[in-house]
């Protein structure tokens, strides 16, 4: 039997001024994530500029027992947010401490930062002319003092495969679920979300929790409609099909929609439906037909198009990295749907053309 590959190891940088919250998001995600024996899939472990104590922002510090040497064994190295690294928030610029800590980095190290984190990747220049985000109140002033890189302030979190960054606090959940889910597939990744009672994918992006100057009245909330989808994915939706459950015009139910996940129905459903086709690629012997009648996207060809546009791999790779040992067929396949393309009327994600 060949020995058991040692955990992935996560070292979380813990600077001065730090939010506690922050610091324990990658060691409860992360720390939560197993394999089918129960073995642990991470190793996470927590570094200084220095060992000894490191204050935070409530009135409480917490020790650390490693220096900066220790990320030179780490396999993914993850930078939560501080409040206390004038010269790079202000100016762009590490201090030499800070520096000769990111020195230790190997090369090929995965990077990962939580809301304003970023700023240290970014002033190490590790985000010159990648794809980042951060804290919406911080988005416009990230931009200024760093314009080699392209922020996003709408998303809650980016992935540039070996660098991936976070917006504001939560959304550090948000990706650090992603990179389990990335690591390990849907499966573990609902599971760890499972155990830390929170979704194991939120829709839209951090524009919906901007404050608006004058806030709307409260609307009705789409939860109700969104269920009643979630039963029929393999079925064609349509807007006015969604209205009329809501009892509501098109257009009225499109921008409740949108206020309220974010994204928009067509959106959501696309994916509802991709993650619906993971959990069967991953938990089935169900044949790609099967798999993709029961997904929502009508053909073989359809759900190879769109898993191929999200993961980045077809289907027959994606069942073969993350298969689930024991998965069994599914005893009762639904019918087959009339899908059409979307149009005006339709919110259908399926089939593609």
């Amino acid at each position: 039997m060949e020995p058991q590959a040692p955990p992935h190891r996560v070292v979380v940088l813990a600077l001065a001024g730090l939010l506690p919250f922050e610091l324990g998001i990658p060691h409860r995600i992360f720390g939560r994530a197993k394999d089918p024996a129960g073995r642990p899939l991470y190793e996470i472990l927590t570094c200084g500029l220095a060992p000894g104590p490191v204050p935070t922002d409530a009135d409480f510090a917490i020790h650390v027992e490693h220096g900066p040497w220790l990320l030179a064994t780490a396999d993914t190295v993850v930078v939560p947010a501080s409040y206390e690294l004038g010269p790079v928030h202000e100016h762009g610029r590490l201090t030499e401490e800070l520096a000769g800590a990111l020195a230790h980095i190997r090369p090929g190290t995965r990077l990962v930062s939580i809301c304003t984190g970023g700023y240290v990747l970014a002033a190490a220049g590790y985000l010159d002319g990648r794809r980042a985000t951060t804290h919406w109140a911080s988005a416009e002033h990230f931009q200024k003092v760093f314009p080699a890189v392209r922020v996003d302030p709408d998303v809650l979190y980016t992935d540039d495969g070996d660098v991936l960054t976070s917006a504001g606090v939560a959304a550090g959940i948000d990706l650090c679920l992603h990179i389990v889910r990335r690591d390990h597939g849907a499966a573990v990744a609902n599971e760890v979300a499972r155990r830390t009672v929170v979704p194991p994918h939120r829709d839209g992006g951090q524009a919906q929790f901007i404050e608006r100057p004058m806030p709307q009245p409260r609307l009705a909330g789409t939860a109700a409609v969104r269920a009643w989808m979630l039963d029929r994915l393999h079925e064609p939706l349509r807007l006015t099909d969604l209205a009329r459950q809501e009892a509501v015009s098109v257009r009225t139910f499109t921008r409740r929609f949108r206020e309220e996940s974010g994204v928009s129905p067509g959106q959501w459903i696309l994916g509802q439906r991709l993650e619906r086709a993971r959990r069967l690629l991953e938990r089935t012997e169900l044949p790609m037909e099967q798999v993709a009648r029961e997904a929502g996207f009508g053909t073989a060809q359809s759900l190879r198009k769109h898993v191929q546009a999200a993961l980045g791999v077809s289907p027959t790779a994606y069942r073969r990295t993350f298969r689930v040992a024991g998965a069994a067929p599914s005893p009762a396949p639904l019918p087959v749907p009339s899908l059409t393309s979307p149009d005006g009327s339709s919110v259908d994600a399926g089939p593609a053309p």
